[in-house]
């Protein structure tokens, strides 16, 4: 017998948002792309090691062909919003406008696009308050941490009809799009499994660690609505170690993972999922983190097979990235050189023989290819909906393991429960 979820460890997903089918994208969408001589003006919302090592500098490459501008930033961090206008200045020669929240910064008429890359618990409010605003939005995964809140967002996505590209940027690697297209001749026959194990000696969280005053932090934007408490260095720059703020590694690095599985084998939603996770010894310490290191969680699709992602980020070996067909088998754990052979497929045909490399297929860098889709009014390759794709079954993934129970997931009315 099913029971729905209530707040937290048995919430219930529900709400006339939530009920609602998938809205369609806005015919304005091609309307309000930029014009092709218009310079398009970017805001960036969060200005930490990701928006600045990898937004910035990632769409920076492409500044000449595309003809950008980053004129505004926000962080809640005056170390990380100065950082980043420092590359402003180098790159543009002036300042850009540096703003504590993303609320000030949404309020400028005169920006196109914005760039998200807070932490993962204030990536729904930053995308739908974008979205309202009528902005293009390049968006870090997993979209969401809370189901209503994903709901909410990618709902006004849609009705906004403006260009939002997710960042799972893997399917964009030329590999990987081969992948898929290898994957389309049917060469590897019926799937039964797709797996990772994607591990490390130390949780990934320790990285990014600093040194942080409280003085130069707006600690109740970093909050952003949950309980107070005192300001802890640790806490802000390690907050991927910290429940609250992050969830851990199911959502932050099987979210890249489950979109690959979904651009690869072009699966719909998982019908059910169960997940079990623990906090390992080996990293228990001061910083007192939250989030599971060791953890494990199943999908079963209504194609016929079962997904798994887990984590061990206490002993770095085993990792395995692959699809397993009864034909042969695609081993995506280099994705940048994929392989794929017949060992162990109880129906291999003859069409594989030894170990292969996968053909890239060319593409577009993903970040370009959002830029150019603000040009034309495409449709992105990580699109709203590729990225509520994965963001429902790692919330799923979550929600088991906070609840210790398997949670299935009704796609016609965008709902989660409890069996």
């Amino acid at each position: 017998m099913q029971r729905e979820l209530t707040r937290r460890n048995i919430l219930k997903l529900t709400g006339a948002a939530a009920a609602a089918s998938a809205l369609s994208v806005s015919a304005d969408t091609r309307r309000r792309a930029v014009g092709a001589n218009d310079r398009i003006r970017i805001g960036m919302i969060g200005c930490g090691d990701r928006g600045r090592n990898a937004h910035m500098r990632g769409i920076y490459q492409h500044v000449k062909e595309t003809n950008f501008e980053i004129v505004a930033l926000a962080d809640p961090w005056r170390v990380s919003r100065e950082t980043a206008n420092g590359l402003v200045k180098e790159w543009f020669g002036r300042d850009a406008q540096q703003c504590v929240s993303y609320r000030q910064l949404l309020e400028r008429k005169d920006i196109d696009a914005v760039m998200i890359a807070s932490c993962d618990l204030h990536h729904t409010a930053h995308l739908e308050a974008a979205a309202r605003a009528g902005k293009h939005i390049y968006c870090e995964k997993p979209l969401g941490v809370e189901f209503p809140d994903l709901v909410r967002a990618v709902d006004a996505v849609k009705e906004a009809g403006t260009v939002v590209q997710v960042g799972t940027q893997l399917r964009s690697l030329p590999s990987i799009v081969g992948a898929r297209e290898l994957f389309k001749t049917g060469i590897f026959g019926k799937i039964s499994r797709v797996e990772e194990c994607r591990n490390a000696e130390r949780p990934y969280w320790y990285h990014y660690l600093k040194d942080v005053r409280r003085e130069d932090v707006d600690w109740q934007e970093f909050l952003h609505g949950l309980p107070d408490r005192p300001f802890r260095a640790d806490i802000y720059s390690g907050w991927y170690g910290h429940y609250e703020f992050s969830r851990g590694p199911i959502p932050n690095l099987g979210a890249h993972f489950i979109d690959l599985m979904n651009f690869i084998t072009g699966a719909g939603f998982p019908t059910s999922c169960v997940c079990l996770g623990t906090c390992s010894e080996t990293w228990k310490d001061e910083h007192a983190f939250t989030c599971p290191n060791v953890i494990q969680a199943t999908w079963t699709y209504p194609e016929g097979f079962l997904v798994s992602s887990a984590n061990n980020l206490a002993n770095g070996a085993g990792c395995i990235r692959k699809i397993y067909g009864d034909k042969g088998s695609l081993d995506l754990s280099n994705w940048s050189k994929p392989t794929y052979d017949c060992e162990g497929s109880p129906r291999r045909d003859g069409s594989i023989r030894g170990k292969k490399e996968v053909e890239p297929v060319d593409h577009s860098d993903h970040f370009l290819d959002w830029l150019q889709c603000m040009r034309s009014g495409a449709t992105p390759n990580a699109s709203i909906d590729a990225g509520f794709q994965h963001a429902v079954p790692v919330i799923m993934a979550m929600k088991s393991y906070e609840t210790g129970r398997k949670i299935v997931y009704d796609p016609a009315k965008r709902t989660l429960a409890t069996t």
